[in-house]
Order: C-alpha cells, then sequence, then structure tokens
C-alpha cells in the first residue's frame, strides 16, 4: 500500500477512485472482521459501503500533524462508521438489552461479595435460572448486538484524543488517561481463559473459528465467552460506563 508521505497531493486532493483504488483493501479487511461476529442477517456489504464512507470523511479530516499515518487514522474511522452503521439497525429486542444489563449487574455484585470473578454456574444461581438458559441468554446478546471493545472506549475517548495527545484540555487528557488506566485494569483481573480469547481477537485478529480450535470449544461458545467479557468489563467499568 503506498505511504501518505509518497502523494504529491493532500489526502482531500485524492479522487474518490483514487482512494477506493488504494485503500478499499482496508474497508474489507475490517469489514469481514466485523461481520464475523455478527449475525447472518447483517449484510458485509452494507458494512463496506459505511467504511467507504468512513474513509472519504477520514480523507478530509486527516492532518498529518496528529501524528498516525492515514491508514491508522482511516482505520479508525471506517472502524467507527461500521459501528455507527450496526447501532443504527440495531435490532435487539429490549429484553435482550435488559437482559444484558441484569447480568451486568448480578457480576458486579457477586464480585463484590466474593472478592473476585463470579463462575457461570454462581452468576446462574443468583439470577435464580438454570446454567443453560444463562448461556442462552449470553448467546441471545452475540447474536443481536455488537459487543466490542470498540464500544467501551468510543463511550469514553473521543477520536481525535485517541491519536493526538496534545489536544483537549488537561482535564480531559487526565480524565481519559484514567479510563484508559482502568480499562487496562479490568482487563488484567478478567479470568485466564477471557484474557488469552481478548488476546487472540484483538491483537492477534483471529475469528471465532480459529479461537474456538485453540480452547477446545465451539464456535458458538466462544462468541458466548465474548459476550461475557464485554458484560464482564461493563461490570468493572461501571462507574465510568454510566
Amino acid at each position: 500500500m503506498i505511504g501518505v508521505t509518497m502523494y504529491s497531493n493532500p489526502i482531500s486532493e485524492l479522487s474518490q477512485h483514487q482512494l477506493v483504488e488504494q485503500h478499499g483493501a482496508l474497508v474489507k479487511r475490517i469489514a469481514y472482521h466485523l461481520i464475523s461476529r455478527l449475525p447472518h442477517t447483517v449484510d458485509v456489504n452494507d458494512l463496506i459501503q459505511a467504511g467507504m464512507i468512513g474513509l472519504l470523511d477520514a480523507s478530509h479530516q486527516y492532518k498529518a500533524s496528529q501524528g498516525a499515518s492515514f491508514e491508522t487514522y482511516a482505520g479508525i474511522r471506517i472502524r467507527g462508521a461500521m459501528l455507527d452503521e450496526i447501532r443504527r439497525n440495531d435490532w435487539a429486542p429490549r429484553s435482550v438489552h435488559r437482559k444484558a444489563r441484569e447480568i451486568a449487574e448480578v457480576m458486579h455484585q457477586l464480585e463484590q461479595q466474593l472478592g473476585r470473578n463470579p463462575l457461570d454456574q454462581e452468576i446462574a444461581r443468583a439470577m435464580d435460572i438454570p446454567l443453560e438458559q444463562y448461556h442462552q441468554h449470553l448467546h441471545d446478546a452475540s447474536g443481536h448486538q455488537l459487543f466490542s471493545l470498540d464500544d467501551l472506549t468510543d463511550n469514553q475517548l473521543s477520536f481525535d484524543d485517541s491519536l493526538d495527545s496534545n489536544q483537549g484540555s488537561p482535564e480531559e487528557l487526565t480524565e481519559n488517561s484514567r479510563f484508559e488506566h482502568a480499562l487496562a485494569q479490568a482487563i488484567d483481573t478478567l479470568p485466564e481463559r477471557e484474557r488469552l480469547m481478548m488476546n487472540l481477537y484483538y491483537h492477534e485478529e483471529l475469528n471465532l473459528k480459529e479461537i474456538g480450535e485453540i480452547l477446545g470449544v465451539s464456535e458458538s461458545r466462544v462468541s458466548q465467552i465474548h459476550t461475557q467479557t464485554m458484560v464482564r468489563l461493563r461490570s468493572k467499568l461501571r462507574d465510568w460506563l454510566q
């Protein structure tokens, strides 16, 4: 891929055709990574279309002085545009959202009582439901709504702040730094298998099937574990997200 420094004209002056030609593969890569955790009713072409809009927006907003390459800047804009598209078309019934919030609340209460991460069985017992039903709630949530680390960071960190630490007031920068620290601490306190899943999914960028082969569980179970991990992180960061 051609680097930004090789362009003779600013990114904003590139034609739409040139942008698609040079960065279309990035849009598709992000779209197919996201689609792997979404229901079959979501059309990857819709994500690609939203991503292309994000790419065009990035071409107009990019400033080399922000300290990030155009590919890095555009990647965040593209992913954000796709997440916005998913949120706008959120098809999840209210009961799914309500149950996810209930699970997060029970997790928080049990963690306070036990001084550790509660087990699946303990969460189900506290909710007074069979373990199979608890897993079904996780399955419903993973099948209807995107639960993502991007959602957690998007709730707290502005886009420009995440790229340029020189922007924003001292108070905002301090607050963002504190949240990043809190998020890192929350991830460190996750159960070992959930930390491994996070690393494989977000850092190694493996898909659910590949992660399942490593963990020795089904692809569907990995999806449940991912959703449970996101709910657990929300419960740990509840003071920040409220």
